[in-house]
C-alpha cells in the first residue's frame, strides 16, 4: 500500500494570492488550486510555475462551492486545466459533462467527487460503487457528519474496499467531527488527504497534521488514543502525545475528538477500538460510569480526566490531583500552608484533594457559597470569601476560567496579591492577566501549561508503561524545535 499524500488546499479572492498560497506549500504533495473562489480565474497562470503537482477545482455552488457561472463556462475552465497539463481535475459526479471528462482521459487524472450535505447517507456503499463505476483514476465521497459515530461507516467502507486492493479514493467526513478521517487517512486507504485553513468545513492546517499529529508516521493499524471534549480542536495534548510517541518508538497516534455527548463518544471509542483516552470538559463526570473500573483517587475526586483500556476494559483515573501537586511541591512545602482556592467547580475539587492529600489548610472561596462548603468539606478544609480576604494566604489557587480566552479578565479583580505564590490552571493564554499582576506585586507564579504538562506525563505512562523524554512535552506544547529533535523528527 501506498502512504497517503497530503494535499493542501490554496484558495484566494485574487490569481496572484492564489499563487502565492500555492507556493507557500512547501510540505505539500499535491495543491489543490480552487478556481471557483477566484473572482477571474485564470488556468494558465494557475498552473504557470507550479512546483508542486496539483488539482484543478471549479467546484459548483450546487455543491457547497464558489461557482455561480453557467456549466458551459466551468466546463471551459476545467477543459482548458487538463490541456495544459494539470495532474489532476476534480469533476462533480453530479455534472452533466463529467462522463465525457473521464471518456476524453480514459480515466487518468480525473478525480469524480460526490459532497453530501446534511444527514449522513444510509447507502454509502452504493455511492461509493457508482462513483468507482464512473471510471475515474480516483474518486472522492465526503459526507457532512455532526457527531463522531456518523463517521463509523466510512471507516468501514475503507476497510471493505481495502480488502478488495483499492485505494483510488479519498473518503471524508465534513465538519469539525470528522477529524480522524482527515489524520487517519492511511487506515481508510485514502489516496490523500486535504489540509488548509477551514476552506472546507473541519479542514487542518497542514503544520497541525505534520507537527500535531505527525501525519506522515501514521500507520493504517496506528493504535488509537484520544482527547475528548467539547470544544477541543485547539487542544495542545495531542503535539505532546503524538511526540512521545514518535520518540519512543511507538505505532500509536493520539487525537482531538469533539463528541457531540457521552454516548457519541462510546459508540465512536468501541467502534474504532482505542486503546487510551484523556478527558476534559464537559465529559469527566459524565463518562464515569461508563469506565468498568475507577481509582480510588478519582472517585475521592468525583472525576476522571483519563481511561486506559486493558483486555477491553476501560480503568479510570484521574491524573489531575498528580499534574497539579507536581509544580506546586517543587516550589513549597505544603503541609500546613494556607491555600486559597478560586472555584467550586471540577477542577477545584481535584485541586482540594491534592492539597488535602499533602496536610494543606484549604479554603474553597467561590461565589456559590454551598458548592464551596461541599468540596471543602471532603478534606476538611472551610469555605470562604470570593476573593479572598487580604492576608489570608500564602498559595493561591485559579480553578475558574476567568482570564481564559473565552474569559479574559482577572478572577481578584482589585483584591490584593498578597501571598508567596499564585497558580493560575489556565493555560490558553500562557500569561494571564492574573499572572501578571501577581508578578507585579512580587509573587513568584505557576502557569496553566505546567500542570497540563505533568498531568499528560502521567497519562502517556499509564498508557505506554514509560515516562517520555524528560523535557520533550515542554518543548512540544511550546512548539519549540527541540521536540521534534527529541521525538525523532516530524
Amino acid at each position: 500500500m501506498r502512504e497517503p499524500q497530503l494535499c493542501v488546499t490554496a484558495a484566494a479572492r485574487t490569481m496572484e494570492e492564489l499563487r502565492r498560497d500555492r507556493d507557500a506549500s512547501t510540505d505539500a504533495d499535491l495543491v489543490e488550486l480552487r478556481l471557483d473562489l477566484v473572482d477571474r480565474p485564470d488556468v494558465a497562470g494557475a498552473l504557470q510555475g507550479r512546483r508542486t503537482p496539483v488539482i484543478v477545482t471549479c467546484r459548483a455552488h450546487w455543491e457547497g462551492g464558489g461557482f455561480t457561472g453557467s456549466e458551459e463556462e466551468r466546463r471551459r475552465i476545467l477543459e482548458s486545466a487538463v490541456a495544459l497539463g494539470a495532474e489532476y481535475v476534480d469533476v462533480e459526479a453530479a455534472a452533466s459533462f463529467a462522463p465525457d471528462f473521464v471518456r476524453s482521459r480514459a480515466g487518468r487524472g480525473i478525480v469524480v467527487s460526490s459532497h453530501v450535505f446534511g444527514d449522513p447517507p444510509e447507502d454509502l456503499e452504493a455511492r461509493y460503487a457508482a462513483l468507482r463505476a464512473t471510471g475515474a483514476e480516483v474518486v472522492k465521497l465526503a459526507i457532512q457528519v455532526s457527531a463522531l459515530e456518523e463517521t463509523l461507516p466510512l471507516f468501514q467502507l475503507g476497510a471493505n474496499v481495502a480488502d478488495l486492493g483499492g485505494q483510488g479514493h479519498v473518503l471524508i467526513a465534513m465538519g469539525n467531527q470528522g477529524l480522524p478521517t482527515r489524520a487517519l487517512a492511511a487506515r481508510l486507504r485514502n489516496r490523500w488527504t486535504y489540509a488548509g485553513d477551514g476552506v472546507a468545513p473541519g479542514q487542518l492546517p497542514a503544520l497541525r497534521l505534520l507537527r500535531d499529529f505527525r501525519f506522515r508516521r501514521i500507520a493504517p493499524d496506528a493504535a488509537l488514543y484520544a482527547v475528548v471534549g467539547n470544544p477541543i480542536i485547539h487542544s495542545r495534548s495531542p503535539v505532546m502525545h503524538n511526540a512521545g510517541f514518535a520518540a519512543l518508538g511507538l505505532n500509536a497516534v493520539y487525537l482531538p475528538l469533539e463528541a457531540r455527548d457521552a454516548d457519541d463518544f462510546v459508540a465512536f471509542a468501541k467502534g474504532m477500538r482505542l486503546r487510551g483516552v484523556s478527558i476534559t470538559a464537559p465529559f469527566k463526570i459524565s463518562l464515569m460510569p461508563r469506565a468498568d473500573e475507577i481509582d480510588a483517587l478519582a472517585r475521592q475526586v468525583g472525576a476522571i480526566n483519563t481511561i486506559t483500556v486493558r483486555n477491553g476494559r476501560w480503568l479510570g483515573a484521574n491524573t489531575d490531583v498528580e499534574g497539579f501537586l507536581e509544580p506546586l511541591a517543587r516550589r513549597t512545602a505544603l503541609e500546613g500552608a494556607r491555600v486559597s482556592v478560586l472555584g467550586a467547580g471540577g477542577a477545584a475539587r481535584a485541586v482540594a484533594v491534592a492539597l488535602g492529600s499533602r496536610k494543606a489548610q484549604v479554603t474553597i472561596c467561590a461565589r456559590k457559597a454551598d458548592g464551596a462548603r461541599a468540596i471543602a468539606g471532603l478534606v476538611d478544609g472551610s469555605a470562604g470569601d470570593f476573593p479572598p480576604r487580604p492576608s489570608s494566604w500564602d498559595v493561591l489557587v485559579n480553578a475558574t476560567p476567568v482570564g481564559s480566552e473565552k474569559t479574559p479578565g482577572t478572577p481578584m479583580g482589585n483584591a490584593p496579591l498578597d501571598g508567596k505564590i499564585v497558580f493560575d490552571l489556565v493555560y490558553a493564554p500562557a500569561d494571564t492577566e492574573l499572572l501578571r499582576s501577581a508578578r507585579a506585586a512580587g509573587c513568584q507564579t505557576i502557569g496553566g501549561i505546567e500542570m497540563l504538562i505533568a498531568q499528560a506525563e502521567r497519562q502517556f505512562e499509564l498508557w505506554t508503561g514509560q515516562r517520555p523524554p524528560a523535557g520533550l512535552f515542554e518543548a512540544a506544547a511550546a512548539g519549540r524545535d527541540e521536540a521534534a529533535a527529541l521525538a525523532g523528527g516530524l
